[in-house]
């Protein structure tokens, strides 16, 4: 067994402190694609024996719920495509803990934007195939391909396709992941409608967190945590 660690690569600190844990580095962009290349670019990987995108993602195939586990079979991003390493993904799979969820294999489409509105999401549904989409696992596919590493993707979806996801809902969210209250506040002052919409986004990310917890035995511990500056 290679007893050098999995590299974890996270775009939240919520998602980087489940998935810390022994034989694991993490790595956690603040939900900024630039930061992460930063990171990686720094990073030696002739240090990790493989490379992992754990965290939540956006539904695009309509028939995934929020909290539903995607595990990657391929990562697209515009014309290139980076198939997952069939060994490291059934890995994961045996020791996530899942076993209580229904795991989807398919595709994630990865992006440098987040992508809030059904049509966007359908559109990106029939122009790729993806299940999933994020903004950190093309990076780390990327990486992984390059350093020629294996790579895997497991992603919780917090919002489903039939979700459209308020714009505050994504403007108010600190890098670092926490919510700026005055921001939230200042939209709801604006646009009281917002409130319905913004607690239904809440209870998404909130599912999408517990599922990502039930899938932790795979990342139990505690680990460096490489993050960008705040």
């Amino acid at each position: 067994m290679d007893p050098r660690p999995v590299l974890i690569v996270t775009g939240l600190v919520q998602e980087a402190k489940i998935a810390a844990g022994p034989g694991m580095t993490v790595i956690c962009s603040s939900s900024d694609p630039a930061q992460l290349r930063v990171l990686l670019a720094s990073f030696d990987p002739s240090t990790i024996r493989g490379v992992v995108s754990f965290g939540v993602a956006g539904g695009l195939d309509p028939q995934l719920k929020s909290g539903d586990v995607v595990v990657a079979t391929e990562v697209m991003s515009g014309d290139t495509c980076w198939r997952a390493a069939e060994a490291l993904s059934e890995e994961l799979i045996a020791g996530a803990g899942v076993g209580r969820r229904q795991v989807f294999r398919g595709g994630i489409a990865g992006v440098e934007k987040v992508v809030t509105g059904q049509v966007g999401k359908a559109a990106l549904r029939s122009g790729t195939g993806a299940a999933a989409v994020d903004m950190e696992s093309h990076i780390a596919a990327a990486f992984a391909a390059e350093a020629g590493l294996p790579f895997a993707a497991l992603r919780v979806v917090s919002d489903p396709a039939s979700r459209a996801l308020p714009e505050l809902a994504t403007s108010a969210i600190k890098p670092n992941g926490d919510i700026d209250l005055r921001k939230v506040m200042r939209g709801i002052a604006r646009n009281p409608l917002v409130i319905r919409a913004l607690v239904s986004t809440g209870r998404d990310f909130n599912r999408a967190l517990r599922s990502l917890r039930d899938c932790r035995s795979f990342f139990l511990g505690q680990t460096s945590i490489v993050a960008a500056e705040v």
